[in-house]
């Protein structure tokens, strides 16, 4: 059976970030909406630890995605997949982004 929701019925944890994966009653895949302020700057992490591949898709606004040394300009449209030992980081440009996460081991 097919399940439905809405992100914005999800509470934001950090301001922005809608975890959609247990909503959602996801097994493998973790699926996130991610509502970034002017200006804001996520925290470098990595996912070394659990084998997680990311891909980040730019819906809105545009971004510049950190991953080991190399900046990543995103634009509506764009999709960036990360290896799960790089670093990342998001920093949002100077009006309102929104990206949906995926990723799963």
């Amino acid at each position: 059976m097919p399940t439905k929701v809405n992100y914005e019925d999800v509470d934001a944890v950090a301001g922005g970030l809608h975890f959609l994966r247990d909503e959602l009653d996801c097994e493998n895949l973790g699926v996130s909406v991610l509502e970034c302020e002017p200006g804001w700057t996520g925290k470098p992490h990595d996912h070394a630890e659990d084998g997680q591949e990311e891909v980040y898709v730019c819906l809105e606004g545009g971004a510049t995605v950190t991953v080991a040394d190399e900046d990543v300009s995103m634009e509506p449209g764009d999709a960036l997949r990360i290896d799960p030992d790089e670093r990342r980081r998001i920093e949002n440009g100077d009006a309102e982004s929104t990206f949906v996460l995926a990723g799963a081991p």
